[in-house]
C-alpha cells in the first residue's frame, strides 16, 4: 500500500467519497498550458477533431460551467446535467487536490471558480486536470 499527501483536508475526505463513485457521465482529463491575466488564468484546450477549447479558471463562488462539446451536452437543454463535478489533480510536489464543485450551467467555455485551484495555476504548481461528474 502506498501513500497519498493531500493538498488539504477537505481533498483528502473528498478522495474517500469519490473512491465510492463509479457511474460517472463526464470524465475529462486535460493537460494545461495556463497563461495568466489579472483576475483569472486561461489554458487552450485542443479537442480530438483540432477545434480548440478554452478553460477559464478564477477566484470567487464555487462552481463549474461545463462546455458543452468537451462535456458532449450538444442539446444539454434537455440533459440532466450533474449537480455536481470532482475536479482533481496532483501537483508537482506529488500533493493531490480534490473539489466539489456544483454545475452552475453551461458556457463557450469551460469555468471554475475556486481560489485555490487559481491560486495554484498562477503559480505553475500543476499542468494537468481530471474531471468527473
Amino acid at each position: 500500500m502506498f501513500n497519498l499527501f493531500f493538498f488539504d483536508e477537505e481533498s483528502k475526505l473528498l478522495y474517500k467519497e469519490l473512491s465510492g463513485e463509479n457511474k460517472f457521465t463526464i470524465k475529462l482529463s486535460l493537460m494545461l498550458d495556463f497563461d495568466i491575466g489579472q483576475s483569472y488564468v486561461t489554458s487552450k484546450i485542443i479537442d480530438r477533431h483540432g477545434i480548440i477549447r478554452m478553460l477559464n479558471i478564477q477566484a470567487g463562488q464555487r462552481g463549474l460551467k461545463l462546455q458543452k462539446e468537451l462535456c458532449h451536452l450538444k442539446n444539454y437543454e434537455n440533459e440532466d446535467l450533474p449537480s455536481y463535478v470532482y475536479v482533481r489533480t496532483m501537483l508537482k510536489d506529488r500533493r493531490i487536490i480534490i473539489r466539489k464543485l456544483p454545475v452552475v450551467g453551461v458556457s463557450d467555455w469551460m469555468l471554475i471558480f475556486e481560489e485555490d485551484f487559481f491560486i495554484l495555476a498562477v503559480k505553475g504548481l500543476y499542468d494537468e486536470i481530471e474531471f468527473l461528474g
